[in-house]
């Protein structure tokens, strides 16, 4: 494991010392200390009906509400979803969890594979994620150099999602533009019933299989989730297999002393349809492209996880210890066959708590993270989806130190400053071994990043229902292997890109006053050096090559809007209520040596969601849906081709019964729209060969479909 530098060390160090020093002379909280109560918000989606009023929790996992109140605490723009809203609707993806969340940008392409941005993180990659930490149970989910993706995440296997956007992910020690996405599953305290059946099936020979069992005894708590899933999918050459168990076991070792221990086993066999032209996916959208055809293109992704948090309830705060271990095997033919196997290993000790100083509450968090990992790295000629000649044999490994700290001085009753910082050193090392015919020459190289982000801002809570808030933070994102390592048709290239730094300035409202409940976020966020993707041939899947831009803007505003319209309508006690989102995009060089002031690609300026929403006290329900995207992203940062737009119509109904059984039905794009979903950003769409006609950088968004499910909890 590379060790730390000494400046590294010291910025830590010094970090640690500023953060404890207030706590010097702590006392025990005082009885008139602040107590804030619980706002619920747009995208707190709180449950209504019989999944209502859960509120156990244990001490290594608080309940839901304890979450959300957490949660809202954070100074900064945050959204929390509990996951009671998704059992009674179809939930495949992320997306479905997310879709009602603003400033989220998540738009499925395929499969589980997905585009997931916030405030333009990876604004214009083609894959995966960048930008984004993915934790689970507070414990990060990514591997040891930043990059990730979705397959591991079960929809059906939450109990709550937290966001926290850009640098208001400092809580969990994460900085980069995007923040970070925390996705909760339950346990045997907060589950929904001791037992829980479902079945789904549906449109593209969709059908999948869901059990989760939780038991309670003594000190000793434990829940098993097990999901299967096969689908033929939307396009040729689109079939996939997942098979997800998420499972946690938790031990009361003492009264202020519980160890809980997560296990996970992931496996994905997926299916590439690749791109298709701008005009094949309005004609034609079920096509594969036929590079992905004869190259049999798929991902199969095996992966292992065992996670451990210890929690202690001391005299003043709690203290979290997370140990964490993955393991990730992947197998993917796509221009050439991606052969790569690796463990990812952390430690992170975190400790919260609130302090009586000269009368005024102080909130505190400080928290390290060590964490490193080794990937094998090879890649073969594909040979319709079979390993040819091997054309690279290398290793990358990956370390990371880091400190952070928070604090909350509340030195009014209803106004509290927050300052906080992270100190990081991260190294990134590549060893390519050569001896291939056509890589004879060994390859080395090595390099490091550090930085220390800071971050002040400011709460009120003039209402217990309403907040206002306002701060600046710096992030740095640090380059993974996938931007580092960059490979065209010819050779594989380690690409000393610099860390992408930004300033990002928020300031929002949130909360409800009487009927209407809003959350309403405007953010500027000045980059430097950021990275910019784009595709050398998205046809045959070649992972997109990556470059640093000296200057760039990404702005925007995150706003969501509920109405309660009526009430007793047809019946006492049902509702109506009207839902609007919007995500405003603004993404631009700056002054940029090639591109100008164009708007970089790859992402739409807005992006409309409408929801109307009855619910009938009975547990009947009824939503319909509109998804608006009034103009189509760029497709290349020459800014010479543009996607239309589209709208898309969708109804979500279903009823939940006394005895625990519900029965649902989701209807999606029901007027079977031809439109297109992401793009595989290039450069230059008119230069290139043979026209912006024949450049295959578009994924087809899927038709009509309706999908429906049972579910009992008992």
């Amino acid at each position: 494991m590379p060790r730390p530098s000494r400046a590294g060390r010291r910025a830590a160090l010094s970090l640690l010392a500023c953060a404890v020093a207030p706590a010097a002379g702590a006392q025990t909280p005082a009885a008139t200390a602040v107590t804030l109560s619980e706002l619920s918000v747009v995208g707190s989606a709180a449950p209504t009906g019989p999944l209502a009023g859960e509120a156990r929790g244990s001490l290594s996992v608080p309940s839901v509400d304890r979450q959300r109140a957490t949660l809202y605490g954070t100074v900064g723009s945050v959204a929390f979803v509990d996951a009671a809203t998704l059992q009674d609707r179809y939930a495949n993806t992320i997306r479905d969890v997310l879709k009602d969340v603003p400033g989220v940008f998540v738009q499925e392409r395929y499969g589980q594979e997905l585009r997931l941005s916030v405030r333009g993180s990876g604004v214009a990659r083609g894959f995966h994620l960048r930008g984004i930490e993915v934790l689970q149970d507070g414990i990060p989910f990514n591997l040891a150099d930043g990059s990730g993706d979705f397959y591991q995440i079960d929809p059906l296997a939450l109990r709550s999602a937290e966001v926290y956007k850009g640098g208001n992910a400092l809580t969990f020690g994460a900085t980069t533009l995007g923040g970070a996405i925390n996705f909760v599953t339950p346990t045997a305290y907060t589950a929904l019933a001791p037992n829980i059946l479902r079945l789904d099936g549906g449109s593209f020979g969709t059908i999948r299989e869901q059990a989760q069992m939780s038991r309670i005894d003594g000190p000793l708590d434990a829940l098993i989730n097990v999901t299967l899933t096969n689908a033929d999918g939307f396009r040729s050459h689109e079939a996939q297999a997942t098979r997800n168990i998420n499972a946690n076991v938790g031990y009361r070792i003492a009264p202020d002393i519980e160890t809980r221990f997560y296990v996970g086993a992931y496996l994905t066999d997926q299916k590439l349809p690749g791109t298709l032209t701008l005009g094949q996916s309005l004609t034609t959208p079920t096509l594969a492209n036929p590079a992905a055809i004869a190259g049999n293109q798929s991902r199969k992704v095996e992966t292992e996880r065992i996670a451990n948090r210890t929690s202690f309830l001391l005299d003043v705060g709690t203290l979290d210890i997370d140990t964490w271990a993955i393991h990730k095997n992947l197998y993917h033919p796509i221009f050439q066959a991606i052969d790569q196997d690796g463990w990812t290993y952390g430690i992170s000790p975190h400790w919260a708590g609130t302090f009586d100083v000269g009368g005024f509450r102080d909130d505190v968090v400080l928290g390290l993270r060590a964490y490193a990992g080794q990937n094998t790295a090879l890649q073969f000629v594909n040979i319709r989806g079979q390993r040819g000649a091997q054309t690279l044999n290398s290793l990358q490994s990956a370390a990371n130190y880091e400190a952070y700290g928070e604090n909350r001085f509340w030195f009014l009753p209803d106004v509290a400053l927050m300052t906080g910082a992270k100190a990081f050193s991260s190294n990134r090392t590549f060893s390519d071994k050569g001896g291939l015919p056509g890589n004879p020459r060994p390859r080395f190289a090595d390099v490091t990043y550090e930085g220390l982000n800071p971050k002040v801002g400011l709460l009120w809570q003039p209402l217990p229902d309403l907040q206002v808030f306002g701060d600046i933070v710096r992030s740095r994102d640090v380059p993974d292997f996938t931007d580092l390592v960059q490979q065209n048709l010819l050779s594989t290239t380690f690409v000393p890109l610099r860390a992408q730094r930004a300033w990002t300035y928020e300031a929002g409202a949130r909360g409800r006053v009487d009927r209407l409940a809003f959350d309403v976020t405007l953010y500027r966020s000045d980059l430097r050096d950021e990275f910019i993707n784009f595709s050398t041939n998205p046809g045959l899947n070649i992972p997109a090559a990556t470059f640093n831009t000296p200057r760039s803007i990404h702005q925007g505003v995150e706003a969501a809007v509920t109405l309660d319209i009526a009430r007793d309508l047809v019946g006492p006690g049902d509702t109506v209520s009207l839902t609007e989102i919007w995500t405003h995009n603004d993404f631009r060089f700056v002054r940029d040596p090639v591109f100008g002031n164009n708007r970089i690609a790859g992402i739409p300026t807005d992006v409309l969601r409408t929801v109307a929403t009855y619910r009938h006290p009975s547990g009947f329900h009824v939503a319909p849906a509109l998804d608006w995207v009034p103009q189509g992203a760029f497709a290349d940062h020459a800014n010479t081709l543009r996607v239309p737009g589209y709208a898309l119509l969708g109804l979500e109904a279903g009823v939940d019964f006394a005895n625990g059984v519900s029965l649902f039905v989701d209807a999606r794009n029901i007027t079977d729209v031809r439109y297109v979903s992401d793009v595989a950003v290039v450069a230059n769409a008119a230069a290139t060969a043979g026209g912006a006609g024949a450049l295959a950088a578009f994924y087809p968004g899927s038709g009509r479909s309706v999908f429906g499910g049972v579910r009992a909890s008992f």
